[in-house]
């Protein structure tokens, strides 16, 4: 009887070729993760590159300073404390030298003739800008009660007269030249105070005589 011996047993590990596609797939596995990490890197420096940079702060650095307010002209300066020495309240503003001149003091209720009373005053605001080449506007306010009576139609025509009687005693009376006078007209278009109460609407009727800042030539 012929010995039999019996083979071991070995398991089968499955074809060869099972074995090249798993070490395919580890390699392309790494590639890939080498890929995505090189272009995150990238895509940070690019963001890094795209923030604005803020330099830093110097240690002695100074805040810029502020412009200081332009200086009144000499010659506004001037005329402004001689009438203020003569009793008025003139006031230094961007537009120039300011006198306001209420309507009670100037005209009658309703009224452009100028006033006899108010003319020493006209006279001593003459003689403080007659030597002041500025240009000179003679600005009538009104307040909002509406008129129409036989000369205005309405309180426009009437703020507009009063310039146009300021006007002709400066001119006419006090020698102040035609040309560095101007006249407007507001009417109740440029209130100083709201029109609702009678002390409000009395500031409110008054003609400016504003000395511009801007120099001009007398004729």
């Amino acid at each position: 009887m012929t010995n039999y011996r019996p083979r071991p047993y070995v398991a089968s590990a499955g074809p060869r070729w099972i074995f090249s596609y798993a070490d395919m797939v580890t390699i392309l596995l790494v590639l890939f993760v080498a890929i995505s990490a090189h272009d995150l890197r990238r895509i940070e420096a690019r963001s890094r590159m795209a923030l604005p940079v803020k330099p830093p702060a110097s240690p002695t650095a100074e805040a810029a300073p502020k412009p200081a307010a332009a200086e009144p002209p000499a010659d506004l300066d001037r005329a402004r404390r001689i009438l203020e020495e003569r009793g008025l309240k003139p006031l230094l503003e961007a537009r120039g030298l300011v006198i306001s001149l209420p309507q009670a003091v100037l005209f009658a209720s309703g009224d452009d003739r100028l006033n006899a009373a108010a003319l020493p005053m006209v006279a001593q605001i003459a003689e403080a800008i007659r030597g002041i080449p500025n240009k000179v506007t003679l600005i009538g306010h009104a307040d909002a009660v509406p008129i129409h009576n036989r000369r205005f139609r309405d309180n426009w025509m009437l703020s507009v007269a009063r310039g146009l009687s300021l006007f002709e005693a400066l001119n006419k009376r006090y020698g102040i030249p035609q040309s560095r006078l101007s006249v407007a007209g507001f009417g109740s278009y440029s209130p100083r105070e709201p029109n609702d109460t009678a002390q409000n609407r009395a500031a409110n009727r008054r003609v400016e005589l504003v000395v511009l800042r801007e120099a001009g030539a007398v004729r």
